[in-house]
Parts: structure tokens; sequence; C-alpha cells
């Protein structure tokens, strides 16, 4: 399929929070703008009148949309201003600047420092963040700074400088903000397991510091001190409610492409994020048709290849879902933990997204295309000869036994065929008897069907276990039909799947369009059943009340609930309305009975 239509792909995007990027019709990327919500963000620039001139220029030129979906609305934020920084689109003014987000250092050096900053400097020490928040930062440095005695100086402590006894005690000594490590009165042993402690916090891990902290504030609480109490209690409230920093960036993550693969019967889908010092730069996904069956591990070496030429990509490293083989060159790694594993994650996330626009896309240009791919996945998923284009669903209904019926639903390539749906009441049994009754509808649905000629469905899905089933087989086997359609069951509790003569019942991915729709097909006949059952519980309660009035049968309540159309109506009908029905007698023994009562 070409690129689909601006309207199209507004209409198939997630609503999911994201940056989006516009391109004219050279290719050119003129905008960059993030979204909490995708779809509605982007539709809002071809729904609504832009007072911006600026804003209406620039709606006119877009010819094509990209986008990539993140976790939060931060991430999003983060990811923004990198593309932006990385491609400088014409129409965005606010972010093109050297201006960017503020970062935590942990420089590299003895007794190391720790302090903000907006530059990131490779080998200069670790850094931690970005953050979108300066407010944010400064309370992590407060409270690091109220927790850890540290140095704020320049010197180079080295060890000779110090054993010369070139440096003396400050002000923040003094103060107690620092032990004096320019003088020797802290080892740099125990200065670097403070800053163990702090890298802890910056990346999120707080337990050690809450035990700490907790500590530190009943000490205080015992020995009276309740305002420095209070100071840290205030403190272990921020830690506990701050969140843990964007994994969107990691700047030891550099010059690495990240590839992963998604697929289904007849395609693969592959996505590609570039990274450069651990920010994305680019994301694109490339559909590939499978002509001969080939392996995920085959569309993806191919997809690479493919993708790296396109960009022009000479990273020395990638990382993917599992090992492939691409030259001797290039290191291929295969995260299982940490950032590296968040970023292969964020990009199989992006990957799933693609299919799923693309299925809503063919949906809506080539129903017929969309219609096969579900028939060929339910064949496949359930291991059936035909294609499931005619399915069939029972179910029964009852109460304590009382009123028993059945339904039968039918779907029709994947959907509903309402005019199709039949009500069951059951004759031949007594009592509730599940296996008994779905033994006598499905042998009245089929004996029917052969009779009138109608084309039988290419499966039937029984609501019920073992039981049900082994009870449906029976009736195709007194018709001779078993072996020619095929027939399963659905046990509602672990949504368990069971085949004839098979002890081992089958298990679907539970986000699976197939099991999706024999969801669908069971809750409708269950639906259907219980509206029927309702019906006739209610039709007979309410003939079972008339019936009760002295001199009222059958033939006048069936002849009032015809004219009135319920019992409620001829209960609040005047004497004259019901004397035009049943006559004056019988009209006046249901006005006393229903006015008396």
């Amino acid at each position: 399929m070409d690129i689909p239509a601006l309207e199209l792909q507004i209409k198939t995007l997630p609503n999911q929070p994201g940056v989006y990027q516009y391109f004219d019709k050279e290719g050119t990327i003129i905008y960059v703008g993030k979204a909490k919500n995708l779809k509605k963000r982007v539709s809002s620039y071809f729904t609504k009148t832009h007072d911006s001139g600026k804003t209406r220029v620039l709606v006119k030129k877009i010819a094509k949309i990209k986008h990539i979906v993140v976790d939060t609305e931060t991430d999003a934020l983060l990811l923004e201003n990198n593309l932006i920084k990385k491609h400088k689109p014409r129409y965005n003014v606010m972010l093109k600047d050297d201006k960017s987000y503020p970062w935590i250092c942990i420089k590299n050096e003895r007794f190391p420092r720790v302090f903000s900053t907006r530059r990131v400097i490779k080998g200069g020490g670790d850094y931690y963040g970005p953050y979108t928040s300066v407010k944010t930062v400064h309370t992590l440095l407060e409270l690091i700074r109220g927790l850890y005695s540290l140095r704020t100086c320049n010197y180079q402590l080295s060890e000779e400088k110090i054993e010369a006894g070139k440096f003396k005690v400050c002000l923040e000594y003094h103060l107690g903000n620092c032990k004096g490590a320019c003088e020797g009165l802290e080892t740099e042993l125990e200065y670097n397991e403070n800053i163990k402690a702090i890298k802890q916090i910056l990346k999120g891990n707080f337990k050690d510091s809450l035990h700490q902290f907790k500590r530190q504030m009943r000490g205080f609480a015992e020995h009276m001190q309740f305002e420095e109490a209070q100071k840290m209690k205030e403190k272990i409230e921020v830690l506990e409610n701050y969140q843990a920093k964007s994994t969107i960036v990691n700047p030891k993550i550099s010059n690495v492409d990240v590839f992963s693969i998604v697929s289904d019967e007849s395609y693969g889908y592959i996505n590609f994020l570039q990274l450069s010092y651990g920010s994305i730069i680019r994301s694109h996904t490339l559909e590939l048709k499978k002509r001969l069956d080939e392996s995920d591990k085959e569309l993806l070496e191919l997809g690479i290849t493919e993708i790296r030429q396109r960009f022009h990509s000479n990273s020395k490293e990638i990382y993917v879902p599992f090992k492939v083989y691409l030259g001797e060159n290039i290191k291929v790694t295969v995260p299982k933990l940490g950032d590296k594993k968040h970023i292969l994650d964020l990009s199989v996330r992006n990957a799933k997204y693609f299919r799923m626009e693309r299925f809503k896309q063919i949906k809506i240009v080539d129903p017929d295309r969309h219609t096969n791919r579900i028939m060929a996945q339910m064949k496949a998923d359930l291991r059936l000869n035909d294609a499931p284009r005619h399915i069939e669903c029972f179910d029964n209904s009852n109460i304590q036994g009382t009123h028993p019926v059945a339904a039968c639903v039918v779907f029709k390539n994947g959907k509903p065929s309402k005019k199709d749906y039949r009500h069951f009441n059951i004759k031949t049994v007594e009592g509730p008897d599940d296996f008994a009754s779905m033994e006598e509808v499905v042998y009245r649905r089929y004996k029917r069907m052969m009779e009138e000629g109608r084309s039988l469905p290419q499966l039937i899905i029984i609501d019920g276990g073992k039981g049900q089933l082994s009870s449906a087989l029976k009736s195709l086997e007194a018709l001779n039909l078993r072996g020619k359609i095929a027939i399963i069951g659905i046990a509602k509790r672990l949504e368990e799947l069971f085949y004839p003569n098979d002890p081992i019942p089958l298990y679907l991915d539970k986000k699976s369009e197939t099991l999706k729709i024999i969801q669908q097909l069971r809750n409708e006949a269950h639906r259907f059943g219980i509206e029927h059952h309702r019906n006739k519980r209610s039709k007979s309660a309410l003939s079972t009340e008339m019936e009760t009035i002295n001199g009222v049968g059958e033939k006048t309540v069936v002849e009032l609930l015809k004219h009135f159309k319920s019992a409620k109506r001829v209960a609040n009908a005047k004497l004259d309305e019901l004397e035009g029905v049943v006559g004056r007698s019988r009209a006046e023994k249901v006005y006393n009975y229903y006015n008396n009562k």
C-alpha cells in the first residue's frame, strides 16, 4: 500500500503520549511536537481554524506524519527537545537555541563534587537526568547536601597536595557542610561510600537511604529535637514522592542502533531507533511482506541491512531482541536489564503500534484484506482445516432450573450476523440439565438447517467445558456431522479451549485477535440467551398474576397483553379502556383487583 493519505493517518494514530513529526512533500522535517494524546493533538491541527498565520502555512505544507510512542508525557517532552536540537525544523522556534534541560553531574575526580549542569561532557563524570523541572534538581541537590557532607570547592585534591598541606579548610567546614577532605580530615573511602548512596538516590533506589533517614528522624524525636525531626520527615516525603529519572535518555548509550520486530502470518514490522549520546534522534518502522514463510530472525537481518543502508548508519553496535548475524564488524547486544532493555522495549512498542495502525488503515480502505487476515489468523491459531467464515456459538441459560432456554449466535467473516441469531425453548429436558439441553438444541439447530438445505458453519463454539462439548458431539454424531464441522468448547475461568478427544486444553495469547473474537461470540451468546430467559420469566410471572384474578382466564390475559403490550399498562388502565377489550364483567374484575391492591 502507498503512504496513506493524511486523513487516514490521523484516524489511526494511537491515543498515547508521544512525539509527532511533520514532513513536507520533499521529505524534509518541518515541525516536531509532543502530545499527551497523539491522536487528539495531531487532529486539532486539521480540525480547528488557527489564528496564527504561521500555523496555517505549516498545516498546508504537511505531506506526511511520523510519530514515536513513549511511556509518559515527561518522556515526550525530553524526546521532543532531542529531535528539535538534532533536526532544527523550520517551524520550531522555541527550542532551537542551545538551551537544554538540566542534569545532575557527579564529577569524575577524587572526592567528587555533585552539582547541576546543562552541558554533558563525555568522560566528565556520571550524569543523571535530564530533568524537566529545575525545581526537582534543586530539591534533590538540597536533599543530598542535607544528608551528606560534600565539598563544594574546586580544588584538585590529589593525595600529594593534601599530604603537602597545600589547602586549608574553609567556612563550609566550620558550618558543618564539609568534613575537611582538603586537610585529610576525611578519608577517600568514607567519602566514596556517601557518593555510592547518592548514586542510588539519583537512580531511584531509595530503600537504604529511606531507612537511614527514618533512623535519623526517630533519633531527633527521642532527643526532643522536633524541628529537626520534622525537617527529616519532609525530606522523606520528598524522596518517597520523587519519580525516578526518565529512561528516554542515558548519556552512556552512545552511537547505537536499536531494532525490534513484530510479525504475523503475512508481514513483519521492523522498528528502528537511532541513538546518539542516549538521545533518540530517529525512529522508522519498515513493513516487509513474507514471501517464503521467513522466520523473524531472517526478516530482522534483512530489515536491519536495508534500514542501515537507507539512513547511512555507521553505528558499530546494535541492540536486538535476539541474536542475529550482520558480519564481524558489528557488535550485537541482546539487552536483558536496565536502560538498554527499556530502549529495546520502547522499540517493540512502536513496532506494535505501527502494526495496529496498518490494520486500522487496511480495515478502512481494504476491508476484504482485513477480513482475510483475521480468518487466516483464526485458522492458524485454532488449527482448523478451513477459514472459519461462518461461526456459531451456543449457550444455555436457566436460573435454578426454571424456564430453561438456549441461544445460538452467528458470526460471518468475523462480525455478528444478527438476523441469523436464534432462541430455543428447551422441550425434552426436565429440570436443570445443561448437558442434555445442549444436546437437544445442537441437534435441533443442524437437523433443521440440513432439512432446509442451508450452508453449515465451519466452526461451532460451545460455551462450557468438556461436559457440554461432549453433549454437543453426540448430536453431531447422530446427524452424521462429526468430523465435517470443527467444534470447540470454551471454559470461562481460564479461557481454556477444549477439542474433542484431547484432554489438554489450548491457551491463546490473552491479547490475540482470535481469542477476542471467541470471547465476543461467547459474550454475545450469553447476552442473547439471558435476554430471552428474562423475557420468558417476566411474561410467565405477569401471566400468572393476572390468572389469579377470580373469573379471568388465559384467553383474557392474552387479549389484554396483546392490546396494552404490558401488565403495567393493564394495571394502570381505566375501566372503560378495559371494557373496550374484554367486556364489562371481566373489565370490572381486573380493574377492581388492581385498584383494591
